[in-house]
């Protein structure tokens, strides 16, 4: 079984307590800057075994009584319907499933706001649609010269110029779809309103990675390098706090260059500097909650294998240039990490040589290896799905959990009234079929039941997956690879 690493619920009651005394620091007011994934985080369980997807959520709806949302949206993110590379949704249709997500955790969403405000078309027509669901709203304003104009940005023309938005409770997170939002322009907003009505407040920001209190250089923040490598981020020795306190602690490079200027701001709004480093500025505590330090360190060095064959494929597609590859491969190489720490990669390459079709191998939570093969019923992903389940639950080789008489009418209704030219299964045709069979076949329902036991796996394909299969596969948590290859020679893959 994969060694458990990570102690969530110390982390749950560690991370509220640590929020709490920061509300208590600034007099009963916190605006929380909250970078990253407030769900769903599925980076941190992988390189955290142990952590929770939806940990950060809970955690939050300990303190639902003292917290409400606000969400800010770059107007001209909207603008360019820009797209969450992991949802595949716009920013404006991600606020409005985080408001919904939150709303289902009994958290309070007070507002949103349209940050770069500068009358953008699309941006009017959100706002009036969030209006009529009875969202408030607020509009931003760009300010020139942020961050670098401090006299420029700290003025009635600057942050002043933005309305102040009313909120109700004592902690105010302030999150966003993606990066470049502006969630720190709106707290900087906020502080400056608030000290001039005469109201106590603060700010503090939540970024589970880099974690502060880890070596520069291990997994889990190399892996958070190689997860960020798009967008230039680098891990570094706060220099800042290694002057003030002498201690080493990691932090990245944005946050480390905008400190100065942070600093000043905070000067400049009437308030003294509450921090002396960017580190101190953070309230994350996960770095205490690391139980077994070597198998962290085990599933960061294969998520960083992960990212390096995702950046392989990605330039295959021809979506990024070679630049992200090659950094991923530098940082494998600084922390000493090989693709041949991915054991199913030659496994599953060695399958497809051997029998000159595509093929995909997988272990097991519990460390067997499980592969499969493209045949005329099905995919190589498919294959592997069902001989996984029948491993899992003992059933022997030559029992066939889906028949041809059930396989054979599905593949004539793709080909023949759907359109499709590939007559193989997909991996959620598959798992329909076999939910049907369960229904009169006692090992199709002995083998369902063994559907949870897959999350956790470790699978590598010879070919580039179809959208299908890496949607079911992300679905049922099975962590995959591939190599940077088409199953064929066509232009076009849909």
């Amino acid at each position: 079984m994969k060694k458990i690493g990570f102690d969530n619920d110390k982390y749950i009651a560690l991370q509220s307590q640590k929020i709490e005394e920061r509300i208590a620091r600034f007099g009963g007011k916190l605006y929380l800057e909250f970078g990253g994934k407030l769900f769903d985080d599925h980076h941190a369980s992988r390189v955290l075994p142990g952590f929770a997807p939806d940990s950060k959520i809970r955690m939050l709806t300990t303190l639902k009584d003292q917290a409400e949302i606000v969400i800010v949206v770059n107007s001209g993110d909207i603008e360019k319907n820009k797209v969450r590379g992991d949802l595949g949704i716009t920013y404006d249709q991600d606020v409005l499933r985080l408001i919904d997500a939150f709303r289902g955790f009994g958290l309070l969403v007070g507002c949103v706001v349209l940050t770069k405000y500068e009358g953008q078309i699309t941006a009017d027509a959100f706002k009036r649609r969030l209006e009529t669901l009875g969202m408030k709203v607020y509009c931003h304003y760009h300010i020139p010269g942020y961050p670098s104009d401090i006299n420029g940005i700290v003025s009635e023309q600057g942050l002043g110029r933005n309305p102040y938005i009313e909120t109700t409770r004592p902690l105010v997170v302030v999150t966003a779809p993606g990066p470049g939002s502006g969630k720190m322009a709106t707290c900087l907003s906020q502080l400056y309103h608030d000290y001039r009505r005469g109201i106590a407040s603060g700010y503090a920001k939540f970024e589970t990675f880099p974690i502060w209190n880890l070596p520069l250089k291990h997994p889990v923040n190399v892996a958070y390098e190689a997860a960020t490598a798009d967008l230039d981020d680098v891990n570094m020795i706060d220099p800042f706090h290694l002057e003030v306190y002498h201690e080493a602690t990691v932090n990245y490079n944005r946050d480390v260059e905008i400190f100065p200027v942070l600093r000043a701001m905070f000067e400049k709004i009437g308030q003294t500097a509450p921090y002396r480093s960017p580190t101190e500025m953070g309230v994350n505590m996960a770095g205490f909650c690391i139980t077994d330090d070597q198998a962290v360190r085990e599933a960061a060095s294969q998520e960083i294998i992960r990212r390096y064959y995702a950046a392989k494929v990605n330039y295959r597609k021809g979506l990024i240039d070679q630049t992200e590859q090659n950094r991923i491969k530098l940082l494998m190489d600084v922390a000493g990490i090989s693709v041949e720490s991915r054991k199913v990669i030659e496994i599953a390459c060695k399958k497809a040589e051997q029998t000159g079709v595509p093929a995909v191998a997988m272990e097991l939570s519990d460390g067997r290896i499980v592969t499969g093969r493209n045949s005329n019923l099905l995919g190589a992903a498919s294959a592997m799905i069902l001989n996984a389940l029948k491993m899992l639950a003992g059933i022997p080789d030559d029992i066939h959990l889906l028949s041809p008489d059930i396989i054979v009418p599905i593949q004539d209704l793709k080909t023949h009234h759907l359109g499709n030219h590939n007559p193989r299964l997909h991996t959620d045709e598959i798992l329909i079929a076999l939910a049907i069979s369960a229904v009169d076949d006692p090992y199709a329902a002995h083998a369902m039941a063994q559907l949870k036991y897959l999350e956790g796996g470790e699978m590598h394909s010879s070919v580039i997956l179809s959208q299908v299969d890496e949607g079911v596969l992300r679905k049922l948590g099975i962590n995959f690879t591939t190599e940077p290859k088409y199953q064929t020679k066509k232009l076009f893959h849909g």
